[in-house]
């Protein structure tokens, strides 16, 4: 899970690009903190930048496949 000390420097937001899944290799929309949804692993992904291909983690078979969700958005 994500971390921050002051929280004047982030603000909820409720747009729809917290909800939209991302696949391995897809090129990403926003810069920002993403998780991943089977194993909760965070990475820093860069607008425009592909996200990491499927050998980047593993999975167990119960976490299903690689899929990565928007936790905070990095306006520039």
């Amino acid at each position: 899970m994500a971390h921050y000390k002051y929280d004047v420097y982030l603000t909820k937001g409720d747009n729809a690009q917290y909800d939209t899944i991302y696949s391995p290799g897809d090129i990403n929309p926003n810069s920002g903190i993403y998780r991943c949804e089977g194993c909760g692993k965070e990475i820093a992904s860069n607008k425009s930048d592909p996200f990491p291909p499927q050998n980047h983690h593993q999975h167990n078979a119960t976490q299903g496949n690689i899929r990565w969700k928007l936790i905070v958005f990095a306006q520039g």
